[in-house]
Parts: structure tokens; sequence; C-alpha cells
């Protein structure tokens, strides 16, 4: 066994004693750029009033918005010039049935006089001209990172930018600021919550995510509250959890609830509830309770009494109405609504009984090799050792259900057949059959790149079906006092790589880079 102090945990206490969240290089006042119109095909009297205004919302310093006000409604074009030809603009169409519209411009560059060219059409297809700015924007805060592009099969890629939950930062560590980059390494967008009287201390664990309408959702770990905000940073809606306070993930259910991973006040554990917050009404209307489902007294991964799960991430199956909860130091645990255990996906060593006085080995789940015959080795079932076809998932995060049923996660490797003998980090897919209770490994990544790719801590995967990719996140490579990061997007069909970033911060925190990143049009539709 080895015991190991839990950096995630070491971050919440040391952000919520963070207090100094002053930033100078922030104005949270809108601020007028300096814009200079390049070219005018409309007609005189096409558009009657104009206002251009950078970063309104003063949270969002590559952000514009546009205001217009037309003699006749138009669908408006919008194109900002990249600086690496077409495939680096951005382009969005805004369908319009108004004369007056705000439009906004998302992914400038920084530092830049950018040019941006609105087009307008008629409802019945007759060009009414287009009109192109430029707009002059300011260098990034130098909380930023340097991005390096060491692959780009621009061809080949998923569309979009690259989402990053990044944790990187310049002395104070508070706010967190997400930021998405370009193909070639340019950062596009970015938001910075510095000066912000709510998000000023701003601690989203494992990051932000996109919601069903568009909109980016995230759980403040310093105020216990869930945000919607768009992409000016603009905050939408907010929930709070009285009784608890949130760490690591909220996610969104098909209906529209937040199922979050919490610490229940009081409690003498941490990182062991869930609780579904209702979307309409803001109530809490179910509570998991780790300790009834499962053994906290199994320290055979830990022997941290208090943060003895640490459950550091939760999917939804609606199959089965059931949630997949990720626990750093157990293992994986499905469970039904009512906090009944379905399966466990971990190393079959030291499970005993669970609070509720169920015996938990009935719910370990078999491996199978390749040929679908039961692996009998007791080795290999405890995970002393690995198996050919079959390798158990350690200290893992991200877990994903795909569009076949199976389940990919990120498997850090941490403590890997509790030595560290061998030292690399997996994306790793699992076919479960829940009726024989087997467990069949099909698909990896990343254990032949070595240290290359290895994180201890954090990460992330997420599988693209469009374009039938993965894209692997190692947010924590290196040693204590440097780390970096990559976003690497494979072919999951060949296992080549499509397109591979490296993230580094000027610092880092526990040397963790970012907790995930994602593949994502930066307008939402």
């Amino acid at each position: 066994m080895l015991q190991r102090i839990s950096p995630l945990l070491f971050l919440f206490f040391l952000f919520v004693i963070s207090c100094d969240n002053s930033d100078d290089n922030s104005d949270s006042t809108p601020q007028g750029p300096d814009v200079v119109v390049v070219d005018d095909t409309t007609n005189d009297t096409f558009i009657t009033d104009e206002s251009v205004q950078l970063n309104p919302s003063g949270r969002a310093p590559l952000s514009a918005e546009i205001a217009l006000t037309l003699s006749e409604s138009a669908t408006i074009e919008m194109r900002i010039v990249g600086q690496n030809g077409q495939p680096s603009d951005i382009n969005k169409v805004f369908s319009n049935d108004e004369t007056s519209v705000s439009i906004p411009i998302h992914g400038l560059y920084a530092d830049y006089e950018n040019t941006v060219i609105l087009s307008f059409t008629r409802q019945d297809g007759t060009s009414l001209g287009s009109k192109t700015y430029s707009i002059q924007t300011e260098s990034l805060i130098p909380e930023m990172p340097q991005i390096s592009i060491d692959v780009a099969n621009i061809n080949e890629m998923a569309p979009g930018l690259t989402f990053v939950s990044y944790f990187g930062h310049v002395g104070v560590v508070l706010p967190q600021r997400p930021f998405m980059f370009d193909a070639y390494g340019d950062i596009r967008w970015y938001l910075n919550f510095s000066s912000d009287p709510v998000l000023g201390n701003l601690f989203y664990d494992n990051g932000m995510e996109r919601l069903q309408n568009g909109n980016f959702f995230f759980g403040n770990g310093n105020n216990a509250t869930i945000y919607e905000i768009d992409l000016f940073g603009t905050i939408l809606n907010s929930w709070d959890m009285p009784g608890y306070s949130f760490h690591h993930e909220v996610i969104e259910k098909p209906n529209g609830n937040f199922i979050a991973t919490v610490n229940k006040l009081g409690a003498g554990t941490v990182e062991d509830y869930l609780i579904e917050i209702d979307r309409t009404s803001g109530s809490i209307i179910n509570e998991w309770n780790l300790n009834q489902s499962l053994d906290n007294t199994r320290t055979t991964l830990t022997n941290d009494a208090v943060d003895w799960f640490h459950a550091n991430a939760v999917t939804y199956d609606p199959v089965d109405d059931a949630i997949i909860v990720s626990g750093r130091t157990q293992g994986m645990v499905k469970l039904s609504a009512q906090n009944e255990v379905i399966w466990i996906m971990s190393p079959h060593l030291d499970w005993g009984t669970a609070g509720n006085g169920e015996d938990l080995n009935q719910f370990l789940l078999q491996p199978i090799a390749s040929d679908n015959s039961i692996i009998t080795n007791q080795e290999v079932l405890d995970g002393f050792e690995n198996h050919p076809d079959f390798e158990w998932n350690w200290y893992q995060h991200a877990p994903q259900i795909l569009p076949n049923g199976n389940i990919i996660l990120f498997d850090n490797g941490d403590n890997r057949n509790y030595t560290l003998d061998e030292v690399y980090s997996r994306a790793v897919e699992y076919e479960i059959d829940q009726e024989s209770m087997t467990i069949k490994q099909v698909w990896q990544y990343g254990k032949e790149r070595g240290e290359e790719t290895y994180s201890r801590i954090v990460s992330d995967v997420d599988y693209l079906p469009t374009e039938d990719h993965v894209i692997v996140t190692p947010g924590a490579i290196g040693n204590s006092s440097n780390g970096t990061g990559k976003s690497i997007e494979v072919d999951y069909a060949t296992g080549d790589v499509i397109f591979e970033a490296t993230i580094t911060p000027p610092q880092t925190v526990v040397i963790i880079t970012m907790h995930r990143t994602e593949r994502l049009p930066l307008y939402p539709n």
C-alpha cells in the first residue's frame, strides 16, 4: 500500500484562504477599442446607427460587441479574418428579423489589429453589402500560457477550438481563467474575473462545461454555487446548495437538472457525497451518501480516513437512471438513484462491507480477455499484475459513456500495481456486461508514451463521435516544481496523433496546468 497526500484537497484549502484577488492587468469596466471602418459597401441609409465596444462585460478581453440599427432586417454573416488563412477564420451567421441588433464578436487575436467583416443579406437572398471593421486589442494578461503545436494535421482535425479549464497563474492563484486556442496555438478567447465582485475568487476545479442551451456552467468551490454564463462571462443564472460545499464536478442531466460532487457540511469525511439539484426550483431533490453504499474503511489505495473516496468525477447513465462516480482512491462505482451499488470497477483487493451492511464483493466486475475467457489469475484480479489483454484503472478521472455503451476514462496510473515500477497514463475503453458482471478492455492509448504523457493527478479524455477521434488530456506532466499539460487528438481506429499541443503556464499549483480540455465550436450554434 502506498499512502498519498491528496493534492486536489490541498488545492481546495489553498484557494479558500486565497484572499488577495487583485490584478492590475484587468479592468472591470467596458473599454472602447480603437476601431476603424476599413471598407463599407452598404448604402448610406442601410445602417442608421452603430457602436462598437471591446470587452463590454469587462471579463472577455478578446470579445467585442457591434450594435447596429438597420433600415431593414437582414441576415448577418460575421467573419474574423485569421492570421493563418481560411482555417483560422472565425465565422458565424446571425439570422435576424429585427432592425436593432447586437452582434457578439468572439475570437479576436490579442495585441493585434483584427479585421472583422459583416456581410448583410435580405431574406430573399439579395446582398445589402458589407462593412469591415479594424479592432485593436490589448496584449494577453501575463497569466496566460505558452502554447506549442507539436502535431497539427489541419484537414483531419475535429473542427472548433481547444477549450482549456486552466490552472496556470502568476502570483495570485485565483480566479481561474478558462481559455480557447486555435490549431495554430493562438489564444482566441478567455475570461478574466479578477475584478468581478462575484467570481473574483473563482475555483472551478474540474472546469467549465457547455450546457445543452450552449452556455457554459460550472461550480465555484469558494461559495458553493453553480453558475451559468455566456461567452462574455456574464452571469445568467445561479444555483446554491445549502448544507453542502462544492468540489470537482457538476454535470447536467438530459432533463436539465444538475448532479454535483459535494462535501456535506458537518460530516467527518469529505468528497463522498453527491446531490441532484432541480434546475427549475433550485431544490436539492436527491442525495447519495457514499459512506452508506461503500466501505469507508478500505485503505488499499489510501490511508486518508477523511478523504477516503475523493470523488473527482460523475457521469449519468440514462439507460437505467444511474450515476457512475469516479473515486480517485477507491475505483469507479455505478449507483442507482436510490444509492444502491450496481457494479464496482476496481482491483478486487480488500473490498469488505458497505455502511449499509452489504457485502461489496458481489458487485466487483470480473475481467475477461479479448477472446472472452475469464481471467482467473488472482494476482491480476487483485491488481498486483497486468494481463496481456487487461489492466485495471488506477486513480482514474473523467469517465464518459460512449455511444456504444462502453466507458472511456483517463487511467492516471498513479501507484499502478501498488508500485512505481512502470510510469504511464492511458485513455482506456472498457466494455461492461452488466448482466454477467464482466469487464473487457477494448482500446487504449498512452501506455506506449510513458512519462511523456504521464499525469498522476487531474486529466481528461473525450470521445468525438463525428470524427471517431479521442481527445486525451494529461493535465499535470512533470515534477513538483514545474509542470506542463497536453491536449492530444488521436484517431481511434489507427492510434495516430492528429493534433497535439503542449501548454506551459508561467506558474502552476502542484504541477497542475489544467484539469480538462475539450474541442468545441467557439459559438455554440
